[in-house]
Protein backbone atom coordinates (compact mmCIF):
# COMPACT_ATOMS: atom_id res chain seq x y z
CA UNK A 1 0.00 0.00 0.00
CA UNK A 2 1.13 3.77 -1.31
CA UNK A 3 -0.11 6.92 0.61
CA UNK A 4 0.30 10.26 -1.24
CA UNK A 5 -1.02 13.55 0.44
CA UNK A 6 -1.55 16.53 -1.15
CA UNK A 7 -2.80 20.12 0.29
CA UNK A 8 -4.32 22.85 -1.62
CA UNK A 9 -4.99 26.20 0.03
CA UNK A 10 -7.67 28.33 -1.77
CA UNK A 11 -9.07 31.86 -0.84
CA UNK A 12 -12.37 30.54 -0.97
CA UNK A 13 -15.33 29.29 1.77
CA UNK A 14 -14.63 25.25 1.84
CA UNK A 15 -18.61 25.21 1.30
CA UNK A 16 -18.14 27.05 -1.82
CA UNK A 17 -14.98 24.94 -2.93
CA UNK A 18 -17.36 21.78 -1.95
CA UNK A 19 -20.42 22.87 -3.96
CA UNK A 20 -17.72 23.70 -7.32
CA UNK A 21 -16.90 20.14 -6.81
CA UNK A 22 -20.09 18.16 -6.72
CA UNK A 23 -21.78 19.90 -9.71
CA UNK A 24 -22.07 18.23 -13.25
CA UNK A 25 -19.12 19.57 -15.40
CA UNK A 26 -16.55 19.29 -12.01
CA UNK A 27 -15.01 16.48 -13.81
CA UNK A 28 -14.70 18.33 -17.53
CA UNK A 29 -13.22 20.83 -15.58
CA UNK A 30 -10.60 19.02 -12.93
CA UNK A 31 -9.07 17.02 -15.44
CA UNK A 32 -6.19 18.16 -17.52
CA UNK A 33 -6.59 18.05 -21.19
CA UNK A 34 -2.87 16.81 -21.12
CA UNK A 35 -3.53 13.19 -19.27
CA UNK A 36 -5.48 11.95 -22.18
CA UNK A 37 -8.13 10.30 -20.17
CA UNK A 38 -11.66 9.71 -21.69
CA UNK A 39 -15.08 9.83 -19.49
CA UNK A 40 -17.10 6.89 -21.23
CA UNK A 41 -19.97 7.27 -19.02
CA UNK A 42 -21.18 9.46 -15.76
CA UNK A 43 -23.65 8.42 -13.52
CA UNK A 44 -24.83 11.47 -11.08
CA UNK A 45 -22.19 13.26 -9.61
CA UNK A 46 -20.18 12.35 -6.34
CA UNK A 47 -23.09 11.34 -4.50
CA UNK A 48 -23.46 7.87 -2.88
CA UNK A 49 -22.95 5.35 -5.82
CA UNK A 50 -22.52 8.01 -8.08
CA UNK A 51 -19.81 6.26 -10.62
CA UNK A 52 -17.80 7.38 -13.67
CA UNK A 53 -15.86 4.87 -16.21
CA UNK A 54 -12.94 6.29 -18.11
CA UNK A 55 -10.62 5.05 -20.44
CA UNK A 56 -7.13 6.44 -18.67
CA UNK A 57 -4.43 4.82 -21.36
CA UNK A 58 -5.36 2.83 -24.78
CA UNK A 59 -6.73 -0.15 -23.90
CA UNK A 60 -7.12 0.51 -20.04
CA UNK A 61 -10.43 1.10 -18.18
CA UNK A 62 -11.20 2.57 -15.02
CA UNK A 63 -14.53 2.81 -13.04
CA UNK A 64 -14.75 4.67 -9.43
CA UNK A 65 -17.69 4.90 -7.05
CA UNK A 66 -18.59 7.27 -4.87
CA UNK A 67 -19.15 8.29 -1.23
CA UNK A 68 -19.84 11.08 1.12
CA UNK A 69 -17.74 11.98 4.04
CA UNK A 70 -18.16 14.27 6.52
CA UNK A 71 -15.89 17.02 5.09
CA UNK A 72 -15.85 15.72 1.65
CA UNK A 73 -16.19 12.74 -0.39
CA UNK A 74 -14.23 9.78 -1.66
CA UNK A 75 -13.97 7.89 -5.01
CA UNK A 76 -12.77 4.44 -4.94
CA UNK A 77 -11.62 2.03 -7.73
CA UNK A 78 -14.28 -0.11 -8.48
CA UNK A 79 -12.59 -1.80 -11.61
CA UNK A 80 -9.56 -1.29 -13.13
CA UNK A 81 -5.68 -1.88 -13.20
CA UNK A 82 -4.76 -1.85 -9.93
CA UNK A 83 -5.64 -4.09 -7.10
CA UNK A 84 -6.72 -0.49 -4.75
CA UNK A 85 -7.18 2.74 -5.51
CA UNK A 86 -9.21 5.33 -2.33
CA UNK A 87 -9.23 9.01 -3.00
CA UNK A 88 -10.30 11.27 -0.43
CA UNK A 89 -11.15 14.93 -1.25
CA UNK A 90 -11.59 16.46 2.01
CA UNK A 91 -11.98 20.67 2.45
CA UNK A 92 -11.34 21.65 5.28
CA UNK A 93 -11.74 25.67 6.50
CA UNK A 94 -8.60 27.80 6.83
CA UNK A 95 -9.35 30.61 8.55
CA UNK A 96 -12.05 33.39 7.32
CA UNK A 97 -13.35 32.36 4.14
CA UNK A 98 -10.57 30.24 3.27
CA UNK A 99 -9.71 26.81 2.81
CA UNK A 100 -7.42 23.68 2.32
CA UNK A 101 -7.97 20.84 -0.30
CA UNK A 102 -6.74 17.59 1.31
CA UNK A 103 -6.44 14.94 -1.49
CA UNK A 104 -5.31 11.66 0.19
CA UNK A 105 -4.50 9.50 -2.08
CA UNK A 106 -3.99 5.03 -1.16
CA UNK A 107 -3.45 2.55 -3.70
CA UNK A 108 -1.83 -0.72 -4.49
CA UNK A 109 0.64 -2.54 -5.37
CA UNK A 110 2.72 0.39 -4.49
CA UNK A 111 5.45 -0.53 -7.31
CA UNK A 112 2.94 1.72 -9.68
CA UNK A 113 4.27 4.47 -7.80
CA UNK A 114 6.54 5.16 -10.80
CA UNK A 115 3.36 5.76 -12.59
CA UNK A 116 1.04 7.18 -10.37
CA UNK A 117 3.66 9.92 -8.98
CA UNK A 118 4.07 11.39 -12.39
CA UNK A 119 0.35 11.79 -12.75
CA UNK A 120 -0.59 12.78 -9.66
CA UNK A 121 1.52 15.93 -9.41
CA UNK A 122 0.67 16.65 -12.69
CA UNK A 123 -3.02 16.14 -11.64
CA UNK A 124 -2.72 18.53 -8.85
CA UNK A 125 -0.49 21.40 -10.28
CA UNK A 126 -2.94 21.69 -12.69
CA UNK A 127 -6.05 22.12 -10.34
CA UNK A 128 -4.25 24.34 -8.23
CA UNK A 129 -3.90 26.69 -11.31
CA UNK A 130 -7.38 25.84 -12.32
CA UNK A 131 -10.04 26.10 -9.42
CA UNK A 132 -8.77 29.96 -8.18
CA UNK A 133 -9.13 31.19 -11.87
CA UNK A 134 -12.21 29.25 -12.56
CA UNK A 135 -13.78 30.44 -8.53
CA UNK A 136 -12.62 33.66 -9.40
CA UNK A 137 -14.99 34.56 -12.18
CA UNK A 138 -17.79 32.42 -10.78
CA UNK A 139 -18.44 33.51 -6.32
CA UNK A 140 -21.00 35.94 -6.55
CA UNK A 141 -22.93 35.80 -9.85
CA UNK A 142 -26.72 34.66 -9.43
CA UNK A 143 -27.46 31.57 -11.28
CA UNK A 144 -29.02 32.18 -14.74
CA UNK A 145 -30.59 30.05 -17.51
CA UNK A 146 -28.48 29.73 -20.54
CA UNK A 147 -29.20 27.95 -24.10
CA UNK A 148 -26.38 26.85 -25.22
CA UNK A 149 -25.49 25.58 -29.66
CA UNK A 150 -22.65 23.95 -30.18
CA UNK A 151 -22.24 22.71 -26.57
CA UNK A 152 -20.65 18.82 -27.87
CA UNK A 153 -18.00 20.70 -29.35
CA UNK A 154 -14.01 21.72 -28.37
CA UNK A 155 -15.96 25.11 -26.41
CA UNK A 156 -19.07 24.33 -25.77
CA UNK A 157 -18.27 21.40 -23.65
CA UNK A 158 -16.21 23.25 -21.74
CA UNK A 159 -18.07 26.49 -21.53
CA UNK A 160 -20.84 23.88 -20.23
CA UNK A 161 -18.96 22.81 -17.91
CA UNK A 162 -18.37 25.77 -16.19
CA UNK A 163 -21.14 27.11 -16.05
CA UNK A 164 -22.59 24.18 -14.31
CA UNK A 165 -20.18 24.52 -11.60
CA UNK A 166 -20.86 28.03 -10.95
CA UNK A 167 -24.26 26.47 -10.47
CA UNK A 168 -25.93 27.89 -13.76
CA UNK A 169 -28.27 26.03 -15.24
CA UNK A 170 -27.22 24.96 -18.98
CA UNK A 171 -29.71 23.56 -21.85
CA UNK A 172 -28.13 22.51 -25.09
CA UNK A 173 -29.76 22.30 -28.74
CA UNK A 174 -29.24 19.28 -30.18
CA UNK A 175 -30.08 17.57 -33.61
CA UNK A 176 -30.97 14.62 -32.42
CA UNK A 177 -34.34 13.77 -29.80
CA UNK A 178 -33.74 15.43 -27.32
CA UNK A 179 -33.13 14.10 -23.25
CA UNK A 180 -33.21 15.62 -20.14
CA UNK A 181 -31.35 19.33 -20.22
CA UNK A 182 -31.69 19.47 -23.91
CA UNK A 183 -34.25 20.79 -26.97
CA UNK A 184 -34.25 19.83 -30.54
CA UNK A 185 -33.82 21.59 -33.07
CA UNK A 186 -33.02 21.48 -37.18
CA UNK A 187 -30.96 24.19 -38.48
CA UNK A 188 -31.46 22.53 -42.10
CA UNK A 189 -35.04 22.11 -41.75
CA UNK A 190 -35.28 25.86 -39.94
CA UNK A 191 -37.35 24.02 -37.31
CA UNK A 192 -37.02 25.21 -33.48
CA UNK A 193 -40.11 25.17 -31.08
CA UNK A 194 -40.23 28.69 -29.64
CA UNK A 195 -42.35 27.53 -27.04
CA UNK A 196 -39.26 25.95 -25.80
CA UNK A 197 -37.10 28.57 -25.54
CA UNK A 198 -39.12 30.58 -23.84
CA UNK A 199 -37.77 32.28 -20.28
CA UNK A 200 -34.10 31.54 -20.81
CA UNK A 201 -31.32 34.52 -19.83
CA UNK A 202 -28.66 34.07 -22.34
CA UNK A 203 -28.32 32.64 -25.52
CA UNK A 204 -24.71 30.96 -26.61
CA UNK A 205 -24.52 30.06 -30.28
CA UNK A 206 -21.25 28.54 -30.40
CA UNK A 207 -21.91 26.07 -33.95
CA UNK A 208 -20.20 25.90 -36.90
CA UNK A 209 -17.37 23.62 -38.98
CA UNK A 210 -14.30 24.22 -38.60
CA UNK A 211 -12.62 25.93 -41.39
CA UNK A 212 -9.18 24.95 -40.63
CA UNK A 213 -10.28 21.38 -41.00
CA UNK A 214 -9.69 20.75 -44.64
CA UNK A 215 -9.31 22.00 -48.13
CA UNK A 216 -12.02 24.77 -49.70
CA UNK A 217 -13.60 22.81 -52.44
CA UNK A 218 -16.76 24.28 -53.48
CA UNK A 219 -18.79 21.64 -51.59
CA UNK A 220 -16.85 22.05 -48.38
CA UNK A 221 -17.21 25.84 -48.70
CA UNK A 222 -21.06 25.40 -48.91
CA UNK A 223 -21.19 23.05 -45.66
CA UNK A 224 -18.58 26.33 -43.93
CA UNK A 225 -21.47 28.75 -44.67
CA UNK A 226 -24.52 26.38 -44.21
CA UNK A 227 -23.16 25.23 -40.77
CA UNK A 228 -22.85 29.32 -39.71
CA UNK A 229 -26.02 30.82 -41.36
CA UNK A 230 -28.48 28.24 -40.91
CA UNK A 231 -27.56 28.22 -36.80
CA UNK A 232 -27.58 31.86 -36.71
CA UNK A 233 -30.55 32.42 -38.76
CA UNK A 234 -32.47 30.39 -37.11
CA UNK A 235 -31.88 31.42 -33.71
CA UNK A 236 -32.37 35.50 -34.73
CA UNK A 237 -36.13 34.76 -36.32
CA UNK A 238 -36.93 32.31 -33.28
CA UNK A 239 -35.52 35.04 -30.78
CA UNK A 240 -37.59 37.54 -32.58
CA UNK A 241 -40.92 36.53 -32.29
CA UNK A 242 -40.53 34.94 -28.42
CA UNK A 243 -42.95 36.68 -25.80
CA UNK A 244 -39.87 36.35 -23.21
CA UNK A 245 -36.56 36.66 -25.09
CA UNK A 246 -33.11 36.40 -23.32
CA UNK A 247 -31.05 39.58 -22.14
CA UNK A 248 -27.97 38.74 -24.02
CA UNK A 249 -26.51 36.38 -26.81
CA UNK A 250 -23.36 35.34 -27.25
CA UNK A 251 -22.82 34.45 -31.43
CA UNK A 252 -19.69 32.99 -32.04
CA UNK A 253 -17.73 34.50 -34.78
CA UNK A 254 -13.77 34.94 -35.64
CA UNK A 255 -10.84 37.16 -36.11
CA UNK A 256 -10.59 36.22 -39.49
CA UNK A 257 -12.98 38.70 -40.66
CA UNK A 258 -10.16 41.22 -40.42
CA UNK A 259 -8.39 38.94 -43.15
CA UNK A 260 -5.05 39.55 -43.69
CA UNK A 261 -3.82 42.80 -43.14
CA UNK A 262 0.39 42.64 -42.71
CA UNK A 263 1.34 44.38 -39.35
CA UNK A 264 -1.80 46.78 -39.09
CA UNK A 265 -3.14 46.53 -35.43
CA UNK A 266 -6.82 45.39 -35.83
CA UNK A 267 -9.47 46.04 -33.27
CA UNK A 268 -13.28 46.07 -33.07
CA UNK A 269 -13.30 49.58 -35.13
CA UNK A 270 -11.27 48.41 -38.36
CA UNK A 271 -12.86 47.68 -41.20
CA UNK A 272 -13.97 43.99 -42.81
CA UNK A 273 -11.06 42.48 -44.81
CA UNK A 274 -11.22 40.39 -48.12
CA UNK A 275 -11.04 36.93 -48.76
CA UNK A 276 -13.45 33.89 -48.45
CA UNK A 277 -12.95 33.60 -44.29
CA UNK A 278 -13.36 37.13 -43.89
CA UNK A 279 -16.85 36.84 -45.96
CA UNK A 280 -17.88 34.32 -44.05
CA UNK A 281 -17.55 35.65 -40.84
CA UNK A 282 -19.14 38.58 -42.21
CA UNK A 283 -22.40 37.00 -42.93
CA UNK A 284 -22.05 35.10 -39.46
CA UNK A 285 -22.14 38.53 -38.07
CA UNK A 286 -24.81 39.98 -40.13
CA UNK A 287 -27.35 37.05 -39.27
CA UNK A 288 -26.62 37.67 -35.89
CA UNK A 289 -27.24 41.43 -36.05
CA UNK A 290 -31.06 40.54 -37.32
CA UNK A 291 -31.89 39.82 -33.79
CA UNK A 292 -34.16 42.82 -31.94
CA UNK A 293 -34.47 43.80 -28.25
CA UNK A 294 -31.32 41.78 -27.06
CA UNK A 295 -27.87 42.39 -26.29
CA UNK A 296 -25.91 40.79 -28.85
CA UNK A 297 -22.13 40.20 -28.18
CA UNK A 298 -20.01 39.22 -31.93
CA UNK A 299 -17.27 36.98 -30.46
CA UNK A 300 -14.13 37.11 -32.68
CA UNK A 301 -12.35 34.15 -31.35
CA UNK A 302 -8.73 33.87 -32.16
CA UNK A 303 -7.24 30.84 -32.45
CA UNK A 304 -8.31 28.78 -29.42
CA UNK A 305 -5.03 26.92 -27.84
CA UNK A 306 -6.25 23.85 -26.18
CA UNK A 307 -4.72 20.78 -25.97
CA UNK A 308 -7.84 18.97 -25.85
CA UNK A 309 -7.92 19.36 -29.95
CA UNK A 310 -8.41 22.00 -32.68
CA UNK A 311 -5.17 23.49 -33.70
CA UNK A 312 -2.68 23.28 -30.54
CA UNK A 313 -3.32 19.24 -30.27
CA UNK A 314 -2.61 18.65 -34.27
CA UNK A 315 0.42 20.69 -33.82
CA UNK A 316 1.61 19.46 -30.70
CA UNK A 317 1.04 15.75 -32.13
CA UNK A 318 3.74 17.56 -35.16
CA UNK A 319 6.12 18.33 -32.92
CA UNK A 320 6.68 15.73 -30.49
CA UNK A 321 7.65 13.61 -33.60
CA UNK A 322 10.02 16.50 -34.50
CA UNK A 323 8.57 18.18 -37.45
CA UNK A 324 7.54 21.03 -36.27
CA UNK A 325 8.87 24.21 -37.54
CA UNK A 326 7.90 26.95 -38.97
CA UNK A 327 4.97 28.09 -41.83
CA UNK A 328 5.98 30.47 -44.79
CA UNK A 329 8.00 32.99 -43.92
CA UNK A 330 6.66 32.78 -40.42
CA UNK A 331 6.23 36.92 -39.90
CA UNK A 332 2.22 36.45 -40.31
CA UNK A 333 0.35 37.06 -37.19
CA UNK A 334 -0.66 34.66 -34.82
CA UNK A 335 -3.46 35.87 -33.42
CA UNK A 336 -4.36 33.00 -30.11
CA UNK A 337 -5.90 33.16 -26.89
CA UNK A 338 -5.83 30.38 -24.39
CA UNK A 339 -8.59 28.05 -24.04
CA UNK A 340 -9.51 29.03 -20.62
CA UNK A 341 -9.49 32.87 -21.36
CA UNK A 342 -11.94 32.62 -24.03
CA UNK A 343 -14.62 30.79 -21.73
CA UNK A 344 -13.97 33.24 -19.23
CA UNK A 345 -14.19 36.16 -21.87
CA UNK A 346 -17.56 34.66 -22.69
CA UNK A 347 -18.99 34.28 -19.00
CA UNK A 348 -17.34 38.43 -18.65
CA UNK A 349 -19.10 39.48 -21.98
CA UNK A 350 -22.48 37.25 -20.69
CA UNK A 351 -22.79 39.20 -17.30
CA UNK A 352 -21.33 42.57 -18.27
CA UNK A 353 -24.08 44.48 -19.33
CA UNK A 354 -21.73 47.04 -21.06
CA UNK A 355 -20.54 44.92 -23.77
CA UNK A 356 -22.31 44.48 -27.06
CA UNK A 357 -21.30 44.19 -30.01
CA UNK A 358 -17.82 43.00 -31.77
CA UNK A 359 -15.62 41.89 -29.48
CA UNK A 360 -12.09 39.97 -30.20
CA UNK A 361 -11.41 37.29 -28.05
CA UNK A 362 -7.65 37.40 -28.17
CA UNK A 363 -4.26 37.52 -25.94
CA UNK A 364 -2.94 41.02 -24.78
CA UNK A 365 -0.11 40.58 -27.38
CA UNK A 366 -0.42 38.62 -30.65
CA UNK A 367 3.04 36.87 -32.07
CA UNK A 368 4.51 36.06 -34.99
CA UNK A 369 4.22 32.23 -36.29
CA UNK A 370 7.54 31.99 -35.86
CA UNK A 371 7.61 32.97 -32.43
CA UNK A 372 4.70 30.69 -31.75
CA UNK A 373 6.60 27.66 -33.22
CA UNK A 374 9.30 28.60 -31.27
CA UNK A 375 8.16 28.75 -28.28
CA UNK A 376 5.90 25.38 -28.84
CA UNK A 377 8.97 23.75 -29.70
CA UNK A 378 10.55 24.68 -26.51
CA UNK A 379 7.60 23.97 -24.35
CA UNK A 380 7.51 20.44 -25.63
CA UNK A 381 11.18 20.47 -25.46
CA UNK A 382 11.51 19.98 -29.28
CA UNK A 383 13.33 22.00 -32.16
CA UNK A 384 11.18 24.22 -33.81
CA UNK A 385 13.47 23.14 -37.16
CA UNK A 386 11.51 21.47 -40.29
CA UNK A 387 9.70 24.78 -42.20
CA UNK A 388 6.83 24.30 -43.93
CA UNK A 389 6.90 26.74 -47.04
CA UNK A 390 4.56 28.66 -48.73
CA UNK A 391 4.62 27.06 -51.99
CA UNK A 392 4.07 23.68 -49.95
CA UNK A 393 1.32 24.81 -48.05
CA UNK A 394 -0.82 26.65 -50.98
CA UNK A 395 0.03 23.23 -52.85
CA UNK A 396 -1.38 21.03 -49.79
CA UNK A 397 -3.91 23.41 -48.88
CA UNK A 398 -5.21 25.65 -51.07
CA UNK A 399 -6.97 28.58 -50.79
CA UNK A 400 -7.84 27.44 -46.78
CA UNK A 401 -4.10 27.30 -46.67
CA UNK A 402 -2.92 30.75 -47.88
CA UNK A 403 -6.05 32.47 -45.86
CA UNK A 404 -5.47 30.32 -42.52
CA UNK A 405 -2.06 28.99 -42.45
CA UNK A 406 0.10 31.69 -44.41
CA UNK A 407 -2.32 34.85 -43.39
CA UNK A 408 -2.59 36.40 -40.02
CA UNK A 409 -4.25 39.16 -37.97
CA UNK A 410 -2.36 41.36 -35.58
CA UNK A 411 -5.72 41.30 -33.50
CA UNK A 412 -5.97 43.81 -30.52
CA UNK A 413 -8.72 42.68 -27.69
CA UNK A 414 -9.54 46.61 -27.63
CA UNK A 415 -13.02 46.31 -25.93
CA UNK A 416 -11.71 43.37 -23.19
CA UNK A 417 -8.90 45.93 -22.10
CA UNK A 418 -9.53 47.81 -18.98
CA UNK A 419 -12.72 45.29 -18.44
CA UNK A 420 -10.95 41.81 -18.73
CA UNK A 421 -8.38 40.18 -16.63
CA UNK A 422 -6.54 37.58 -18.26
CA UNK A 423 -5.52 34.53 -16.83
CA UNK A 424 -2.75 33.12 -19.36
CA UNK A 425 -1.75 36.72 -21.17
CA UNK A 426 1.72 34.60 -22.11
CA UNK A 427 1.80 32.64 -24.89
CA UNK A 428 4.60 30.09 -22.81
CA UNK A 429 2.53 30.38 -19.83
CA UNK A 430 -0.47 29.04 -21.71
CA UNK A 431 1.16 26.57 -23.75
CA UNK A 432 2.75 25.11 -20.70
CA UNK A 433 -0.41 24.75 -19.03
CA UNK A 434 -2.47 23.26 -21.60
CA UNK A 435 0.57 20.54 -23.03
CA UNK A 436 0.94 19.40 -18.76
CA UNK A 437 4.40 20.68 -18.69
CA UNK A 438 3.56 23.40 -16.16
CA UNK A 439 5.36 22.31 -12.43
CA UNK A 440 4.05 19.60 -10.37
CA UNK A 441 2.34 19.50 -6.98
CA UNK A 442 4.38 18.07 -4.74
CA UNK A 443 2.88 15.94 -2.29
CA UNK A 444 3.22 16.67 1.87
CA UNK A 445 2.98 13.43 2.69
CA UNK A 446 4.56 10.14 0.82
CA UNK A 447 4.15 6.72 2.00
Amino acid sequence: MATRIFETPLPFPATVVRAYHTRPGALQRLMPPSDGATVLSQTGTVHEGDRIVMQVLPGITWEAVHHPLADGFVDEMARGPLTRWTHRHRFLENGPNACVIRDEVEFAPAIASWLADGRLGTLFGFRARRLPEDLSRLVGIAPIRVLLAGASGLLGTQLAALLSVGGHSVVRLVRRPAGEGEVQWDPGAGTLDPAAIEGFDAVISLSGENVGEEAWTPARKVELINSRLATTGLLARTLAILERPPKVWLSASAVGIYGDRGDEPLSEESAVGGGFLAELCERWEAAAGTATGVRVVKLRLGVVLTARGGALAKMATAYRFGAGGTVGSGRQFFPWVAGDDALYAMLHCLFDELVFGAVNVVAPRAVRQREFATTLGSTLGRPAMIPLPAFAVSALFGEMGREVLLGGQNAVPGRLQGRFTWAFPELADALSFELGTHPPATPVTTE
